[in-house]
């Protein structure tokens, strides 16, 4: 009962959104039962665990929440693999298998001299793997979401998608990608953008160590303006900026707005 009230909610209060997918269906889906995968990791905060990454077979992970002071200082933002869809009208696509790659940095797999994927949730350790990557293979130009989860620390997250900028570097989601939470930050670095039909994305509310949400904090406050601050060096002007973080926080944290590439592209213009 629990759950069909929260989904209800979340239903109401998307109704009352207004912008590029107002006359565009929306879907909404709460995190589904976890799976062990791979590697275990370590524990976002006490009470709330997480999964091991993604596996050759193409599993996909599930973690559960979101962070938030300072830029989510110290905590994690996970959304799980979709769930049976609840609106009709959308194909999920099977996920994509793992690529092994030539190289491994930590969540990165090194494709070619050229392209790399992101395959599993950043950490704090992601921007020195990332940097580590590109010392090694420096002719890396486009960086593929294959497997994109979320992060276990937002404000490296952040540094990660910076570097992803400042290196000039294209994102690219393929058929069947998935890219979720905090992984739509990493999407928007991307000096040029491209998801393919088939490709998703998932947003919600942060939500900090206490469990305050934005809405829990003035407008303006430092942990908010940390994401419009983010959304502009991506690229934005601070009317899109603000539109963008208003939609993502349109859905409380325990749920997840899922947007097809088309979707997204009413409100992330293909770099």
């Amino acid at each position: 009962m629990f759950r069909l009230l929260r989904h209800a909610f979340a239903v109401l209060a998307l109704s009352l959104l207004t912008g590029p997918l107002a006359a565009q269906p929306m879907l909404v889906a709460a995190p589904v039962a976890r799976e062990e995968l791979g590697l275990p990791l370590a524990a976002v905060d006490a009470g709330r665990s997480d999964v091991g990454g993604a596996d050759g077979a193409g599993q996909r992970r599930e973690v559960a929440r979101v962070g938030g002071d300072d830029a989510a200082a110290g905590s994690g933002r996970f959304v799980a693999a979709h769930p049976v869809p609840v609106a009709a009208g959308r194909e999920v696509l099977p996920p994509l298998p793992i690529p092994q790659g030539i190289a491994r940095f930590g969540p990165f797999r090194v494709l070619d001299g050229q392209r790399a994927a992101l395959v599993d949730a950043t950490d704090e350790r992601s921007p020195a793997a990332f940097q580590a990557m590109l010392a090694r293979f420096p002719g890396i130009r486009t960086l593929e979401l294959i497997e994109c989860p979320g992060t276990e620390e937002d404000r490296a997250n952040l540094r990660l998608g910076r570097m992803i900028r400042a290196r000039g570097l294209e994102t690219y989601v393929p058929p069947g990608g998935s890219v979720r939470s905090g992984g739509v930050e990493l999407y928007l670095a991307g000096v040029r953008r491209r998801a393919d039909p088939g490709a998703e994305f998932a947003v919600h509310a942060w939500a900090d160590d206490a469990g305050r949400e934005p809405q829990d904090f003035p407008r303006n406050a430092p942990q908010n303006r940390a994401y419009i601050l983010y959304y502009r060096e991506m690229g934005m002007t601070p009317q899109q900026a603000r539109a963008f973080y208003d939609m993502t926080n349109s859905v409380p944290n325990a749920s997840a707005l899922w947007l097809t590439a088309e979707q997204m592209a009413a409100w992330v213009q293909p770099g």
